[in-house]
């Protein structure tokens, strides 16, 4: 068995595989890489099932040592990777052995990267998942949420079923403008118009006060002008209004119910996009309606399947 050791956690490194689902209704949340997309590559370019665990390393600062050698992978952000010093490419697999250490500075595009190893990332399973969900203490390597801490070992055993990198027109461009879609949801007509013009035809702001729970937009305020609410289920990316009328675009861990009122919820795809934006970028709401969304969705999952 090979293993990578944290030397250095950085700010917020974690577990992460597909998430957990058909427990909400037990007030457990889904957890599970926030770029969804990023980490089925970094899984592809290993051979390993899409969703296996990986780690989900935001904004840099991680440092490790190899201990014994294998073939890792890595997508999503770049974090100024190196390997002994030397560059380590995103979107292509790279061999490690014995002694090396691989390390993460800081974005130079991106905010999250995703490491794969062979087979996923070997941690202790709480509904079928390692999620590490911080808040509700469950997932991780200790199996109680922790976030990665110096000493831990990252174990792997076997070989990878495949090395290959991604295709080049597979990429995501994280360079381009984020264009969220966004589908309109049930509040939606309770905003004044004048909030529905501007939620999609402004620039919104990513505040520094976001993490795996919720991502806050900031921008001219949205006013609703509808009835109180009661409080009703969550879905990924939904887009709750607070008094103050800042957005905040729920994510992974987010809570199983909310009571504020939602202009929508983005698409998984626009999920993905936004969680590799930094504080201070800025964003557009786009609006589409479910089954275009559903469409491009499909097709950027069966590029995933078909480059298999």
């Amino acid at each position: 068995m090979s293993a990578l050791i944290v030397e250095k956690a950085g700010p917020q490194a974690s577990v992460q595989d597909g998430g957990r689902f058909g427990v909400r209704h037990l007030g457990l949340t889904q957890g599970g890489a926030l770029d969804w997309l990023a980490q089925h590559w970094a899984n592809w370019m290993l051979g390993n099932a899409l969703d296996a665990a990986v780690v989900e390393i935001t904004l840099g600062g991680l440092h490790l040592t190899c201990e014994g050698e294998g073939w890792l992978a890595l997508a999503g952000a770049d974090l100024a990777a190196t390997l002994d010093d030397q560059a380590v490419d995103v979107w292509r697999p790279f061999k490690v052995v014995a002694g090396q250490r691989l390390r993460f500075a800081s974005p130079r595009l991106g905010a999250r990267a995703y490491l794969a190893v062979p087979g996923g990332v070997q941690a202790p399973l709480l509904a079928g998942s390692c999620a590490t969900v911080a808040r509700e203490g469950v997932g991780g390597l200790d199996g109680q949420g922790a976030a990665l801490a110096m000493g831990d070992r990252l174990a792997w055993q076997g070989e990878p079923g495949a090395v290959r990198a991604v295709p080049p027109a597979l990429i995501p461009d994280l360079r381009a403008p984020a264009q969220l879609e966004l589908i309109l949801g049930a509040q939606a007509s309770a905003f004044s118009g004048q909030s529905l013009f501007d939620a999609f035809n402004q620039s919104w702001t990513v505040d520094t006060r976001s993490d795996r729970m919720g991502l806050r937009l900031t921008g001219t305020p949205l006013h609703y002008n509808g009835p109180g609410l009661v409080s009703e289920g969550i879905p990924l990316g939904a887009v709750q209004v607070p008094p103050d009328g800042q957005p905040i675009v729920l994510l992974n861990d987010r809570q199983t119910i909310g009571g504020y009122p939602r202009l929508g919820a983005l698409s998984p795809l626009a999920v993905a996009r936004l969680a590799q934006c930094l504080p201070g970028e800025t964003v557009r709401l786009w609006p589409q309606v479910a089954y275009a969304a559903q469409q491009r969705h499909h097709r950027c999952v069966r590029e995933v399947c078909a480059a298999q």
